[in-house]
């Protein structure tokens, strides 16, 4: 890791200004909402209507589809996404639109051998790197994505490159270089979307270690620039919650799932009528979240990873040993390694289930869902000391990390004080 963290940082420290608008490329985190996606959408198809064999035009049309599905969560722009980059012609441009279109499906093998064929055909196209880093992260290859994400800085420090740069600084524990390479991508934002997608990030990351005020301030600067993003709205509904303004939130969660029923934004609803004794309400956003899965796989879009974790935080460990069992097939990340352990205990196989916990921490992430697993876990096995500490380790990084779990992790280390 010490390559990219000391010349990130050193980056960050002695270079001017950087401008993400250099070589015309957007950013990738850009956070284009839906009727200005239509708009570009539209305006490509006359293009494409006058001038048909535009190859840069279908290109462009397609990766405007892969984010009209992130956007609306209607998994059906894939196929129209796939159709468009097939008439792009074998360019360095449709391949990199075929491996946009792969992570978003979660085929990050095929990700990445895209981005190869991106990078042979475009070998100085920093968007070629950043759709490499992303499968390479994904993949669990942190070599690989370290040397994506580097070259993607020397080739256009801009906010497509610095937010991948914090990701993986995250991703290492180290907190204060990711915000660091965060507020470099946000001085780099030149557009309302990309200071949104800036702001929002920002906030996690203070969300993400109990600083709620700062994290409401970085969401509500973020809505300023763009007070229709989805993202930053949901930033704000969890810091309703966890400040105990819980109706607030409700209705923040209410207008999100019904505007895009993302598989993260109905979990966390359902999650949190849960923890407030709404069992049947809850119910509904579960039914809802099962059918929004079968939808994304019915398009070619296989999540197992969140199916796994979700079956397992709701007692079914048979179904999500058998979704995490799959996504291990094809990446030993730490992601994966996580719903593992997770799924394990659910199995009541914690011996095992230990090892994968220890191989979740193996890069040093500060995430406050891997804890409470692992103290969970370590709990199962009668170690009951070192479970205290996860425990305590979870809620002191994020009090707040899901409206239902926290919840759990607080009466398991209360119970586990009691028998000491």
């Amino acid at each position: 890791m010490g390559l990219l963290v000391t010349a990130a940082l050193a980056y960050l420290a002695a270079s001017g200004p950087a401008d993400s608008r250099a070589g015309g490329e957007p950013p990738v985190p850009a956070v284009a909402q839906q009727n200005q996606m239509h708009r570009v959408v539209h305006q490509l198809q006359q293009r494409l209507h006058a001038v048909p064999g535009d190859t840069s035009s279908w290109a462009q049309l397609g990766t405007s589809y892969v984010e009209l599905a992130r956007v609306t969560a209607d998994p059906a722009y894939y196929a129209k996404a796939e159709g468009a980059l097939k008439n792009a012609g074998g360019t360095g441009a449709a391949a990199i639109g075929f491996g946009t279109l792969a992570n978003a499906r979660h085929d990050f093998a095929a990700a990445r051998e895209w981005a190869g064929k991106a990078i042979a055909a475009l070998p100085s196209s920093a968007e070629a790197h950043g759709v490499l880093a992303d499968a390479l992260t994904q993949l669990g290859d942190d070599a690989g994505a370290e040397a994506a994400v580097q070259r993607m800085l020397d080739l256009k420090p801009n906010t497509a490159s610095f937010a991948r740069a914090s990701f993986h600084l995250e991703l290492h524990g180290d907190v204060e270089g990711a915000r660091a390479a965060m507020q470099r991508a946000l001085t780099a934002a030149a557009t309302p979307e990309d200071i949104a997608f800036c702001r929002y990030r920002l906030g996690e990351l203070a969300f993400d270690h109990n600083r709620l005020d700062e994290a409401a301030q970085h969401y509500e600067q973020g809505l300023a620039a763009r007070g229709d993003d989805m993202t930053l709205t949901q930033g704000m509904a969890k810091v309703a919650a966890a400040r105990g303004d819980v109706p607030a939130a409700l209705e923040d969660y209410r207008r999100l799932t019904a505007r895009a029923p993302l598989p993260q934004y109905l979990q966390e609803y359902a999650e949190l009528l849960e923890a407030g004794g709404k069992a049947g309400e809850a119910a509904k956003q579960y039914e809802v979240l099962t059918e929004q899965q079968r939808l994304m796989e019915s398009q070619g879009a296989f999540d197992d990873l969140a199916a796994a974790l979700f079956a397992a935080d709701r007692g079914d460990g048979a179904q999500a040993l058998r979704h995490a069992e799959t996504e291990w097939s094809r990446r030993q990340s730490v992601f994966v390694a996580d719903a593992m352990a997770w799924a394990l205990h659910m199995s009541g196989r914690d011996a095992e289930a230990l090892g994968y916990a220890d191989r979740a921490a193996a890069l040093g992430w500060q995430n406050a869902t891997f804890s409470y697993h692992r103290g969970m876990i370590l709990a199962a096995l009668g170690r009951v000391g070192e479970a205290q500490e996860a425990l305590v380790q979870a809620l002191r990084l994020n009090a707040n990390f899901s409206p239902l779990q926290a919840l759990k992790a607080g009466r398991k280390l209360a119970e586990l004080r009691g028998d000491r």
